[in-house]
């Protein structure tokens, strides 16, 4: 049954390119009021399918459930009744936000007495290659849709059948109000060689975006010959400052870590300077042991944490997406902006100060999408940020950085009026 599904897919996803190549020049052309009209009736359509979502959801977890995926990771992949109102709600907020196609951002008339402006268009079509998280296919579908880009969506065999539903009731939607439904489409095949395919689309895929662990993200880099716009993994860290109120760290903190740990946002390492390590290091093991966080701890931090595990040089670098955290002893703030530096993934960092010098150092000497000062990482998100959705979070420098939303998705041409000008 999978060789013939691979056989076909593979066929098919020249056919899915044209396709979506067609649909994507009429959505480009299409009114915002348009858009925004078929955004609600998908919306709608998410809500009024709810037990046919929840049907297939529970195939998936049932699968991961027999293939020994943690429970943490199911979590990511988990639909509720109030997940799907997060989609549906999240796509009803992307039709209130303005939509940036045709908007022209600047115009200047040149010494030639040319008037030039700068306009911003679709990409064209997007592909998305994504893991579990099923709450990606209708954040991806509804973004692009209001940017008149055309999508083509391949999820991962761990959500396969809960995506295929939802792709489906979106093409529904769009069908039944008379419009292409191959605007959205699904590749009904998980398997590498597909993949591979899919990152060599040229002909059809203006951009590819990947969004899931490193292990995808590194795949994809080194195989793709499709522009990449890269959505990194999360070895975020947490720092607690000498002037840090440590009531504050240890809330933070711990929102940071427990409130959802399998999502690329939740911090990994925990650094502290030395003159507060005493006290801090006792209170927040005991309010991460709540939830049974395994600490892995570097010499100094041991001494306070009789029940933690020996750090090792793989622990500053790893995405845990679990109950597990990193813990180390600094000297100072400098140390402790260097060690982000070098292993960090550029997604999210936090400091936990009332000092304002300390505070604005670190701003400008992290890199990172975002750089909080006094507040959880979990924050790192397109809804939160009011983008309505997001396609990810960008940790590169080009193009898009941080949460991408509906700006992102868009490229520019120079529009420029003239009157019978001819260049000498």
């Amino acid at each position: 049954m999978h060789c013939k599904m691979r056989r076909k897919s593979m066929f098919d996803l020249t056919v899915l390119g044209q396709q979506a190549k067609q649909s994507a020049r009429q959505l480009a052309l299409m009114s915002t009021k348009r858009k925004n009209e078929l955004l609600a009736l998908m919306a709608q359509a998410i809500l009024d399918n709810e037990t046919t979502i929840l049907a297939a959801n529970q195939k998936d977890l049932a699968h991961a459930k027999d293939n020994g995926v943690t429970t943490v990771m199911q979590d990511r992949l988990r639909l509720t009744p109030e997940r799907i109102e997060e989609m549906a709600a999240g796509m009803r907020q992307v039709i209130q936000l303005p939509d940036p196609i045709g908007e022209v951002e600047k115009m200047w008339k040149n010494s030639d007495g040319l008037m030039i402006g700068r306009q911003k268009v679709p990409l064209g079509v997007i592909g998305i290659i994504y893991e579990s998280r099923p709450n990606v296919t209708t954040d991806a579908a509804s973004l692009c849709f209001k940017t008149g880009n055309a999508v083509i969506l391949r999820g991962g065999k761990e959500a396969f059948y809960s995506n295929q539903i939802l792709v489906t009731i979106l093409q529904k939607a769009l069908k039944d109000a008379g419009v292409d439904e191959n605007a959205i489409q699904f590749v009904a095949d998980t398997s590498h060689e597909v993949a591979n395919q899919m990152m060599r689309l040229t002909a059809y895929l203006d951009v590819l975006i990947p969004r899931g662990g490193a292990g995808l993200i590194r795949r994809v880099k080194e195989t793709a010959t499709v522009p990449v716009i890269e959505t990194g993994t999360g070895n975020n860290h947490i720092y607690v400052d000498k002037d840090a109120q440590l009531e504050m760290a240890i809330n933070i903190t711990d929102n940071a870590k427990t409130q959802r740990p399998s999502v690329c946002n939740a911090a990994e390492t925990l650094l502290i300077h030395q003159d507060v390590a005493a006290e801090f290091l006792p209170k927040i093991a005991a309010k991460l042991a709540e939830h049974n966080v395994e600490l892995h701890a570097d010499e100094r931090a041991m001494q306070y944490l009789p029940n933690a595990i020996a750090a090792t040089e793989s622990d500053w670098s790893t995405e845990y997406l679990d109950y597990i955290m990193a813990v180390k002893v600094v000297d100072s703030i400098t140390e402790a902006i260097d060690h982000i530096n070098r292993y960090n993934t550029k997604h999210s960092e936090a400091i936990i100060t009332d000092n304002y010098f300390a505070s604005q150092k670190f701003l400008n000497e992290v890199d990172a999408a975002a750089v909080y000062v006094n507040a959880s990482t979990r924050f790192t998100d397109g809804f939160v940020f009011g983008f309505g959705a997001e396609i990810g979070i960008s940790t590169q420098k080009l193009h898009a950085r941080g949460p991408m939303g509906l700006e992102e998705l868009t490229s520019t041409k120079y529009i420029i009026y003239g009157d019978g000008q001819i260049r000498q």
